[in-house]
C-alpha cells in the first residue's frame, strides 16, 4: 500500500511504496518544521495521536537538518506542557536540543499559529512546514495562512506511515 506525502501546492512530493521509500526534499534554515501539540493526558504523558505527529516531524527533521524545529502548545496537564511533552520526545531521540525552539502559551489553532509566526520570526524562517494529523490539516492550513505564515508544504502522520516504518524511531506508547 503505497503513502502519498502532498505539498500544500499541491504538487506530489513523495510517493512511497513498501519496496522503496525516499525521504521528501530538504529545506533549508529558512523553513520552520511546525508540529501541532495535541491534548495530553492529565497525567502530563502523551496520546498516541500526538506521538504520531512526532514521530512524522522527526522524520522531516532528519531530511531537513538545517531547519529549525518549532513545537507548539499549551495545555499543561500535570505541570507539563505539550511543547515540553514534544521536545523532551524529540532530544530523547537525538535532535539537538538547540534546533528544538518551543512554543508553549498557545491554547487553540488560532493562538499554534500567531505564536509560532513570533518565533519564526525571532528565527528568520520564511515558511513552514506544518505537521499535524490529516483531518486537522484543513483548518491548520488557513488558520497559519491567516495568520500570515507562508506554508510550504504540510505532513501528516499516515501520509509518512512508511517513511517512519523505514526510518523512524521505534518509540515506545
Amino acid at each position: 500500500m503505497a503513502a502519498t506525502a502532498v505539498l500544500a501546492t499541491g504538487v506530489a512530493a513523495v510517493c512511497v511504496a513498501p519496496a522503496r521509500a525516499e525521504f521528501p526534499p530538504a529545506l533549508g534554515p529558512d523553513s520552520a518544521i511546525v508540529i501541532l501539540g495535541f491534548g495530553l493526558l492529565p497525567d502530563g504523558t502523551m496520546r498516541p495521536e500526538l506521538i504520531d505527529r512526532l514521530r512524522a516531524g522527526y522524520v522531516e527533521a532528519l531530511v531537513s537538518t538545517a531547519s529549525p524545529i518549532i513545537v507548539t502548545g499549551g495545555n499543561p496537564q500535570a505541570g507539563v506542557t505539550e511543547a515540553q511533552a514534544m521536545a523532551e520526545w524529540l532530544i530523547a531521540r537525538g535532535m539537538p536540543r538547540e534546533r528544538v525552539h518551543l512554543e508553549q502559551a498557545a491554547r487553540s489553532t488560532v493562538e499554534n499559529a500567531e505564536f509560532s509566526a513570533e518565533v519564526m520570526d525571532t528565527l528568520g524562517a520564511r515558511d513552514a512546514v506544518l505537521i499535524t494529523s490529516g483531518y486537522h490539516l484543513p483548518r491548520a492550513l488557513a488558520t497559519f495562512g491567516a495568520a500570515g505564515v507562508a506554508v510550504s508544504g504540510t505532513y501528516t502522520p499516515d501520509e509518512l506511515l512508511e517513511l517512519m516504518r523505514v526510518f523512524g524511531p521505534n518509540a515506545d506508547r
